[in-house]
Protein backbone atom coordinates (compact mmCIF):
# COMPACT_ATOMS: atom_id res chain seq x y z
CA UNK A 1 0.00 0.00 0.00
CA UNK A 2 1.13 4.05 -0.85
CA UNK A 3 1.79 5.77 2.10
CA UNK A 4 1.99 9.73 1.51
CA UNK A 5 4.92 11.17 3.89
CA UNK A 6 6.67 14.23 3.51
CA UNK A 7 4.54 15.41 0.50
CA UNK A 8 5.61 12.18 -1.41
CA UNK A 9 3.84 8.89 -2.07
CA UNK A 10 6.14 6.16 -0.50
CA UNK A 11 5.95 2.16 -0.91
CA UNK A 12 8.39 -1.05 -1.05
CA UNK A 13 7.77 -4.29 -2.88
CA UNK A 14 9.37 -7.60 -1.99
CA UNK A 15 10.16 -9.95 -4.63
CA UNK A 16 11.43 -13.49 -4.41
CA UNK A 17 14.87 -12.53 -5.58
CA UNK A 18 17.03 -9.96 -7.19
CA UNK A 19 16.33 -11.09 -10.79
CA UNK A 20 12.51 -10.40 -10.39
CA UNK A 21 12.92 -7.17 -8.57
CA UNK A 22 15.60 -5.96 -11.61
CA UNK A 23 13.06 -7.21 -13.94
CA UNK A 24 10.10 -5.35 -12.13
CA UNK A 25 12.19 -2.04 -12.34
CA UNK A 26 12.80 -2.59 -16.05
CA UNK A 27 9.04 -2.66 -16.65
CA UNK A 28 8.40 0.61 -14.54
CA UNK A 29 11.62 2.06 -16.46
CA UNK A 30 9.32 1.35 -19.50
CA UNK A 31 6.16 2.99 -18.25
CA UNK A 32 7.86 5.98 -16.24
CA UNK A 33 9.57 7.10 -19.28
CA UNK A 34 6.22 6.95 -21.71
CA UNK A 35 5.07 9.17 -18.53
CA UNK A 36 8.12 11.65 -18.79
CA UNK A 37 7.70 10.96 -14.65
CA UNK A 38 10.98 9.49 -13.28
CA UNK A 39 10.37 8.20 -10.03
CA UNK A 40 13.22 8.21 -7.27
CA UNK A 41 14.14 4.44 -6.04
CA UNK A 42 15.88 2.44 -4.61
CA UNK A 43 16.93 -1.33 -5.06
CA UNK A 44 18.70 -3.74 -2.29
CA UNK A 45 18.28 -7.13 -3.46
CA UNK A 46 14.93 -8.27 -3.54
CA UNK A 47 13.52 -4.83 -2.30
CA UNK A 48 12.36 -2.05 -4.47
CA UNK A 49 11.55 1.47 -2.96
CA UNK A 50 10.05 4.35 -4.12
CA UNK A 51 9.38 7.95 -3.08
CA UNK A 52 7.27 9.80 -5.98
CA UNK A 53 6.67 13.36 -6.05
CA UNK A 54 7.05 16.04 -8.62
CA UNK A 55 9.80 18.13 -8.27
CA UNK A 56 8.41 20.71 -11.39
CA UNK A 57 5.32 21.44 -8.40
CA UNK A 58 7.79 22.21 -5.57
CA UNK A 59 8.11 18.51 -4.63
CA UNK A 60 5.25 17.61 -3.57
CA UNK A 61 2.10 14.77 -4.75
CA UNK A 62 0.49 15.45 -7.74
CA UNK A 63 -2.25 13.81 -10.05
CA UNK A 64 0.70 12.06 -11.96
CA UNK A 65 2.43 10.96 -8.83
CA UNK A 66 -0.57 9.00 -8.45
CA UNK A 67 -1.25 7.87 -11.99
CA UNK A 68 2.29 6.69 -12.17
CA UNK A 69 1.74 4.65 -8.80
CA UNK A 70 -1.47 3.27 -10.40
CA UNK A 71 0.44 2.14 -13.22
CA UNK A 72 3.46 0.78 -10.81
CA UNK A 73 0.41 -1.41 -8.86
CA UNK A 74 -0.51 -2.95 -12.19
CA UNK A 75 3.07 -3.99 -13.08
CA UNK A 76 3.15 -5.95 -9.67
CA UNK A 77 -0.51 -7.13 -9.80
Amino acid sequence: MWTEEDNRLKRTFTFKNFVEAFSFMTKVALVAEKMNHHPEWTNVYNKVSFTLSSHDAGDTITDRDRRLAAEIDKLNG
